[in-house]
């Protein structure tokens, strides 16, 4: 089947989803994935631009994806952009795509760009929109240093509905997110490998085994 993953940033997709990436893919899945936002002048230099787009080349051919495709639109100001720009680029690849599974940022994460691009992946997901697109599950992950960092409030807090035991993938996840070496954290750090290891071990005791990933389910229509 096809399976679309939207990540406001490059590394969304591997610590939210990565073990599921490569769960997909080695089950025989057409993985895509969509990225929302480049870092751009000048409050990015040329020099971390260019070493972002190897390491998203790099990730891609790592995980065996369909494709990626990388919108245009400004990281870190993504709630200055037209809404209708985000749910244009949204729209054109689930068209293209026509993924069966949607794997999407928490719309209560402290990043601004991620809750843009949920409340822009719920419009064009609206409930009767998604049997004519082919999409039959849309769930949101987790992203460590944002999902963690934000507000535990009522309407907004993380709660995980659906598991996947990623114990087989774990080592190659933390190998793919070590590809994105101008992301990565110290220790103790939320993109650090002790923590990723972590939320995947507490995950997993969720469900009783080593590793897992946890998603909250936001719509399903069968």
């Amino acid at each position: 089947m096809n399976v679309l993953v939207i990540s406001a940033h490059p590394d969304d997709e591997t610590l939210g989803c990565g073990g599921t990436i490569l769960s997909h893919v080695a089950c025989g899945d057409e993985v895509a994935w969509l990225i929302l936002t480049r870092g751009t002048p000048p409050q990015f230099s040329a020099a971390q631009f260019a070493a972002a787009e190897k390491e998203v080349a790099a990730v891609s051919r790592a995980y065996g994806l369909r494709r990626h495709v990388w919108a245009e639109l400004p990281a870190t100001a993504l709630d200055a952009v037209p809404l209708n720009d985000v749910i244009r680029s949204i729209r054109e690849i689930i068209e293209s795509t026509r993924p069966r599974i949607v794997y999407s940022v928490h719309h209560g994460d402290i990043h601004t760009d991620h809750r843009v691009v949920f409340d822009a992946t719920s419009v064009v997901l609206k409930a009767f929109y998604m049997r004519a697109l082919g999409v039959e599950r849309w769930l949101t992950f987790e992203c460590l240093s944002s999902t963690d960092a934000a507000p535990q409030l009522a309407g907004r807090a993380f709660l995980p509905t659906v598991y996947r035991d990623i114990s087989a993938q774990m080592e190659r996840k933390i190998e793919v997110m070590n590809l994105y070496r101008t992301q990565l954290q110290a220790a103790y750090m939320p993109r650090h490998e002790s923590a990723i290891r972590a939320l995947g071990r507490y995950r997993g005791a969720s469900i009783g085994v080593e590793y897992a990933e946890a998603f909250a389910l936001i719509r399903e229509v069968g």
